[in-house]
């Protein structure tokens, strides 16, 4: 039996990775009729302990991320995707993408990593694997 999904998330980070994950989700959210949600989070985490710095610098990332989210929500509804969602959060990407609401497949890239990096920080798209209640593809 194949499962339908009706609410398709991609992590969108702006890599190329993330943007083969984007064109895969689309792929998807056609086939499936399903809702698109494209989830930008900025990683609040990674900035430093000064908690003035971080929301100052977090709020001028999301004013330079919207409009490119924007433009990817154009491109998959000329794409014929029905209906689709923008949504910019700050936070953990691991812990943003796997507590959305309603959401039946996560697609995301996988990293590129390198092996120390991994071990210590552990990937984002290992993160979502490990925590997600949902399906979750990897695209490479």
């Amino acid at each position: 039996m194949t499962k339908i999904y009706s609410t398709v998330a991609v992590a969108i980070d702006f890599s190329e990775h993330s943007l083969q994950a984007f064109d895969k989700a689309i792929e998807l959210a056609l086939f499936y009729d399903a809702n698109l949600m494209l989830v930008n989070v900025i990683d609040t985490k990674s900035f430093g302990a000064v908690t003035a710095y971080d929301a100052k610098y977090a709020t001028q990332l999301k004013h330079e991320h919207t409009p490119k989210m924007e433009a990817l929500k154009k491109k998959a509804l000329a794409e014929g995707v029905q209906a689709v969602e923008v949504v910019i959060e700050e936070g953990s990407p691991k812990h943003v993408l796997t507590q959305l609401p309603n959401v039946d497949l996560i697609v995301c890239g996988a990293t590129g990593l390198n092996r120390v990096e991994a071990v210590v920080l552990g990937s984002v798209s290992s993160g979502i694997m490990r925590l997600a209640t949902c399906d979750v593809l990897l695209v490479r």
